[in-house]
């Protein structure tokens, strides 16, 4: 759900002579800032450790520290700012995101508009915002629809209809880490658990890998491991992942599927396991691609939120 400050004409007569945008994505492990010219360019970029450890507080502060600093550094007008976080986003508190402790107190959107005085301000969900960015300039072009699938330290969708961003009544459209693996699942959102989340995502995986396997793991390692052990443990949580996205797909029907989040840096190790599933079980499978903006799609979609 995104919480704005309209600007509309008035920004827009703005950036046609000029001016430029701040966005800020608040991650689970990272922070990244931007300032980007009136046409999506990036000019200026900063990246932070969360340290979601240290909680909420902190992340927010700092995350909107750097980004007042490369607003001061930037010359020209500011037509507006773009902050984008994972969870759902209400004025007063945030939903479903449990990787920051504290986050779900937190009143975001009137934290950004206190620390910045522009013509538009929006706060928004991160995967939502990134699909909103590679509908405009990436991947999902000219996609009706067009679906944008995050896997990194969580997972989730987004569904770009008509060029907008399906929120959901209660702007919780496309959580799919929630989606219960199946029928033998008993503890779903009610229980404080997601499912395939827990499962199948960059923090899930390592999880999924340590109880069967023992050890420590990363998700990166375990997708690049050739151990015979190691790949049926992926193999069964990237069948299950598929599983859901094939569903979703005879569901929605789309034209696309951009694939994005950390865990893309081993799309080669994904894309069969989904692109099997999509084959066998949709009427009208759709194409499945990399995302344009893998690895920064919710910085780009903050201030695609900033530009809207």
């Amino acid at each position: 759900m995104t919480r704005e400050r309209p600007r509309r004409a008035a920004n827009q007569r703005r950036a046609a002579s000029g001016g430029f945008v701040v966005g800020v994505d608040i991650g689970g492990t990272k922070i990244a800032a931007a300032t980007a010219d009136a046409r999506g360019r990036l000019l200026r970029t900063v990246r932070l450790a969360t340290r979601a450890q240290e909680g909420a507080g902190q992340a927010v502060d700092r995350a909107l520290t750097a980004a007042a600093e490369l607003r001061d550094a930037t010359p020209g007008p500011l037509l507006g700012v773009g902050v984008v976080a994972p969870g759902v986003i209400h004025d007063d508190h945030i939903a479903f995101a449990p990787n920051i402790p504290g986050w779900e107190s937190l009143a975001l959107p009137a934290l950004v508009s206190q620390r910045f005085a522009a013509p538009r301000v929006a706060v928004g969900n991160d995967v939502k915002a990134a699909a909103l960015a590679e509908a405009t300039w990436g991947a999902l072009r000219g996609a009706d629809p067009g679906v944008h699938l995050n896997l990194g330290t969580g997972i989730a969708l987004a569904v770009v209809v008509g060029g907008r961003v399906l929120a959901g009544a209660h702007g919780a459209a496309g959580e799919i880490g929630y989606l219960l693996r199946d029928r033998t699942d008993r503890a779903g959102v009610a229980s404080g658990r997601a499912p395939l989340e827990e499962h199948a995502s960059g923090s899930g995986l390592p999880r999924t890998a340590a109880a069967e396997l023992g050890g420590t793991w990363t998700a990166a390692e375990l997708l690049a491991s050739a151990d015979a052990r190691v790949a049926a443990v992926v193999d069964e949580a990237l069948d299950t992942l598929a599983v859901h996205v094939a569903n979703a797909a005879t569901t929605l029907d789309p034209a696309r599927i951009a694939v994005g989040g950390g865990m893309t840096a081993a799309f080669a190790r994904i894309r069969p396991a989904l692109t099997r599933r999509l084959a066998e079980a949709v009427p009208y499978p759709p194409a499945l691609v990399r995302a344009r903006y893998a690895e920064d799609a919710a910085l780009r979609g903050a201030v695609a939120l900033a530009l809207a």
